[in-house]
């Protein structure tokens, strides 16, 4: 027989005289069903839990590997210890560290998406992972959210988009992309059992479709459950979410993986849709009377319950049959990718992200970009332009090979000689679920940051938020919509003694200004990963020029946020019910409907160039139920250098049954031009998408009447509109 995959030595529980070996030309479902077969019992269960602290089982015997798993989702992380959640200090593990997702969604560029993922899918090969713990594509409700860094943004249509292609470039290399954290994960403050209350039309219409999109056009072949609970039932096992919708509506054919410790109850665990229970309770060895790994809800529980008769054993087996075709697909398939590991083409992707993310906020009288030679004397003043970026946030932590920080990027360019850098406050170190107030003198900082600013041409103020617990991090969420560590006070301080002051932000959330107005130019510099310094230095010189659009609002106070406008029941809850007052009308949808102008809207972000916007057509005027609408629009660049333009095309409909947003993002597209030349855009829109989840019949629904399409720069800055109708 030829092309022998693996040993299969003996059938279940009876001992072969002869060793029987796969055929690896059967079909995946052949072959998950000819596993299926050989196992016992015991060996299934096993196969449902974890083993260590980021693998589960495979079945030895049978030659069938085990499955392991690696936090993203911007970059593999370090190797942990078997049983504990300590670095395993291997010596070949740094990685390269990618853009986070804020600023890949940020992008608008699909195609961009599909390198970062080819890329981090081969780092996670290289590394012999087996499932890649990204993307994130829970939804921006409130500045505050620890862990929006990780996510892309607050429109479910942008998220799923730019989902899609990162999932089928991670899986091209054989490893599964886990998309996170199904679902209603917007908040990290009692994260762990907070229970969400919201409609099923906000269920449908905000907080799945970029999951469903993941499942249905990415093909994702695994998922992770949340740790909160949704109308009183844990997300890891949620009889709605994993049985009814995502394996009944979606036709899901993946494995569904708890988060860490996500699992509360065996018969939930069992019925409800989980598949591989993971844990971090204990660490196996010392510890394993408190919640050892055969302890596990999907342990020696199950196997009692099935040993009992509680349990059919087709439950069990569609579990298994979910793991073992995770498992051909991935780590026994063929022709599986060897991958590639912290090198050079993943360095230009790396950059290539950062730059097309970065967005210009604020660039008055085309203060940037400056040229090498324009300033003499240059003070980088702030923390975050020599802090690495890439450490905490918590499971996103990364140990990386190299990282080029801000600082480093202006000495580079512009010469060493010529940088002055003073921190002009600290944070502390990072760490997990803990505040830690820095050593150094606050003062002393502040003071020698002003006197460095009087002295110089120009200022880089490098801030924003960093990775420590209560900013950009996991289990905790910010406090203050303000800067932390006094740095509105320090920017107001420099504006008057300097007012060549570019400020550039690190975070992954949004962040009040007061000092806007006083302050020439503003960028959105993300967490960039290993390239950031080389990224923003080719960004202010103009050696690139930017095109990030942000992919959320920025509100000018708290209150203004939607989730934030009806009070602590509606954010962060009352520690046991937090309730989705605002409904549907999350990020611009809010600040469109209700008339509020946002510091920054959705969609937004400033040019070297400029760009003239066409007036909107489509192919025709009357459309059915199941068309695709066929959208143009001609582009100019008006400008003298060269540029990309994120054009954006929202939806509307004057007169429905029931509420609709203003307006909603339906298209959108990345158009790279040469200074001076038009183009004509062509965008579709499939009339479906135009449908809203109607609640009394539990569906989607599209109406007869008319709807207006939009072209626009951003969601406050629309170029034209048309109607259409809709039959």
């Amino acid at each position: 027989m030829t092309a022998i995959l693996c040993l299969l030595g003996i059938a279940g529980m009876q001992a072969q005289t002869k060793p029987v070996y796969l055929d690896n030309r059967k079909t995946i479902e052949q072959r998950v069903e000819d596993a299926l077969s050989r196992m016992t019992i015991e060996e299934k269960v096993a196969m449902c839990h974890a083993q260590s602290k980021f693998s589960s089982h495979g079945v030895p015997r049978l030659g069938i590997p085990e499955i392991w798993m690696s936090d993203g989702p911007h970059g593999v992380r370090e190797e942990i210890e078997w049983d504990a959640w300590g670095a395993a200090k291997w010596t070949n593990d740094s990685c390269t560290a990618f853009p986070a997702l804020t600023c890949l969604a940020a992008t608008f560029n699909p195609s961009l998406s599909h390198e970062y993922g080819v890329a981090i899918g081969e780092e996670a090969r290289y590394r012999r992972k087996d499932i890649l713990l990204g993307p994130g594509v829970n939804i921006y409700r409130t500045p505050l959210n620890g862990r929006n860094f990780e996510y892309m943004g607050e429109d479910p249509y942008l998220a799923g988009r730019m989902a899609i292609p990162y999932i089928k470039g991670v899986q091209e290399n054989g490893v599964a992309a886990c998309v996170k954290h199904y679902a209603l994960n917007n908040q990290e403050v009692w994260r762990g059992h907070i229970n969400v209350n919201l409609s099923d039309r906000a269920l449908h219409e905000i907080y799945l479709p970029a999951f469903k999109a993941a499942v249905e056009e990415g093909g994702a072949w695994s998922i992770m459950g949340s740790y909160n609970q949704f109308r009183g039932e844990h997300c890891c096992h949620n009889d709605l979410l994993l049985n009814k919708i995502l394996k009944g509506d979606w036709k899901f054919d993946g494995v569904v993986v708890t988060d860490w410790g996500g699992a509360h109850d065996t018969k939930q665990s069992v019925f409800n849709g989980l598949d591989i229970e993971m844990g971090s309770y204990t660490n196996g060895l010392s510890s394993r009377a408190m919640f050892g790994y055969e302890d596990f809800y999907l342990a020696k529980p199950f196997l009692t319950m099935l040993k009992k008769g509680e349990v059919p054993v087709s439950v069990l087996d569609d579990k298994v049959r979910r793991i073992l075709r995770l498992t051909f697909r991935t780590n026994m398939m063929p022709d599986r990718p060897y991958g590639r590991f912290v090198c050079n083409d993943h360095s230009t992707a790396a950059r290539r992200v950062a730059e097309e993310g970065i967005v210009l906020l604020k660039n008055e009288k085309q203060f940037l970009p400056i040229s090498t030679n324009q300033y003499k004397k240059i003070a980088v003043i702030g923390e975050n332009a020599s802090r690495s970026l890439t450490e905490g946030g918590g499971s996103s932590t990364l140990k990386v090979k190299y990282e080029v920080s801000p600082l480093d990027g202006f000495k580079q360019t512009f010469g060493a000689d010529k940088v002055v850098y003073c921190k002009g406050y600290s944070s502390g170190p990072s760490m997990y679920g803990r505040v830690i107030a820095p050593k150094e003198n606050q003062q002393q900082l502040f003071d020698a940051a002003v006197k460095a600013a009087k002295d110089a041409d120009i200022v880089f103020f490098v801030g924003g938020l960093n990775k420590n617990h209560q900013q950009d991090c996991e289990a905790g969420d910010r406090i203050t919509y303000n800067l932390p560590f006094n740095q509105d006070k320090l920017i107001e301080e420099i504006l008057k003694v300097n007012k060549n002051v570019v400020v550039l932000l690190a975070s992954g959330n949004a962040v009040a200004m007061p000092w806007l107005k006083d302050v020439p130019a503003v960028l959105q510099a993300w967490y960039l990963g290993s390239e950031s310094g080389n990224a923003i230095a080719n960004v202010i010189t103009g050696k690139v020029n930017p095109s990030g659009k942000l992919p959320f609002s920025f509100p000018v106070k708290l209150e203004d946020n939607a989730a934030h406008s009806f009070g602590k029941l509606s954010y962060p809850g009352d520690s046991t019910n937090v309730f989705y007052k605002e409904d549907i009308l999350v990020g611009y949808r809010w600040f469109d409907t209700k008339k509020i102008k946002p510091l920054f809207p959705f969609g937004y972000g400033l040019s070297y160039s400029t760009f003239e916007y066409g007036k909107i057509a489509t192919d025709k005027k009357t459309y059915g139920q199941d068309e695709t609408i066929k959208v143009s629009f001609t582009l100019k660049n008006t400008g003298k250098v060269d540029g990309a333009e994120a054009v954006q095309v929202y939806a509307s409909q004057p007169k429905a049954s029931v509420m609709r947003p203003a307006k909603e993002l339906k298209a959108f597209a990345k158009v790279f031009l040469k200074a001076g030349e038009t183009q004509t855009v062509a965008l579709e829109v499939k009339v479906k998408d135009l449908a809203f989840y109607n609640e009394k019949t539990n569906n989607w629904t599209v109406e007869s009447g008319e709807f207006v399409l939009r072209n626009a720069a951003s969601a406050a800055d629309v170029k034209s509109s048309v109607s259409i109708q809709i039959k």
